[in-house]
């Protein structure tokens, strides 16, 4: 069986209490931090807890995802999905939450975003470049769900 573990994605309201908090609670440091986001790479239990500084948000949970470590993984789901009539969007080599990724979405009957992605690489931006553009004066991307 092929390594993965589940995401969480919260949104918060201070990103360096979250931080604090989630530290002591996995005894972890965190992974990954930037402005506004910080993600824990938790091997036991096997999660990705990733945060959100977004303190205007109606809910606390963001999204859920599974993080594979194989992009033919990512390949293998995204054909499930396709098959089951449940894929929403593909993404191929996105940057977003300041890594390159590939991944699949899919949405639940009651509206929970679901991804299914491998980190290509880590990024310096949020976004892409591109995207970095399109998202200037639009909703933050912890609003939008990315990850």
């Amino acid at each position: 069986m092929t390594q993965q573990r589940v995401q969480l994605a919260l949104n918060v309201n201070d990103i360096e209490k979250a931080i604090d908090y989630y530290s002591k609670l996995f005894g972890v440091e965190v992974n990954k931090r930037k402005p506004g986001y910080a993600n824990f790479a938790i091997n036991e239990p096997p999660l990705k807890l990733v945060l959100f500084e977004n303190p205007d948000a109606d809910e606390r949970l963001n999204h859920l995802g599974v993080e594979v470590f194989q992009q033919k993984d990512v390949a293998d789901a995204t054909n499930r999905f396709v098959e089951a009539g449940i894929a929403d969007e593909q993404e191929i080599a996105q940057t977003c939450c300041y890594a390159t990724q590939d991944k699949i979405w899919s949405i639940d009957p009651q509206g929970m975003r679901w991804e299914w992605y491998t980190v290509l690489e880590d990024a310096e931006t949020f976004f892409g470049e591109e995207a970095q553009e399109d998202a200037k004066g639009k909703e933050s991307a912890s609003v939008m769900g990315c990850c």
